[in-house]
């Protein structure tokens, strides 16, 4: 029952969260800024990503070492 009861609640939410509009992704598609928007968040995840290879390699070279 509880199955069947999330899955009605979840249906409910996702076609309540789909009727709304957003107006400022509307005015940022309009006028051109939403590569701006798009152009910053890869370059944030990006570098986030980037910075976490770069710590799993020093992590793995210090557990190396400590292996010796």
């Amino acid at each position: 029952m509880k199955k069947y009861l999330s899955l009605i609640v979840l249906s409910l939410v996702s076609i309540l969260a789909n009727a709304q509009e957003v107006e400022m992704a509307d005015t940022f598609r309009s006028s051109g800024k939403i590569y701006v928007v798009i152009a910053v968040v890869t370059t944030i995840l990006l570098g986030i990503i980037i910075y976490l290879i770069m710590i799993d390699k020093k992590v793995t070279d210090l557990e190396k070492k400590l292996k010796k």
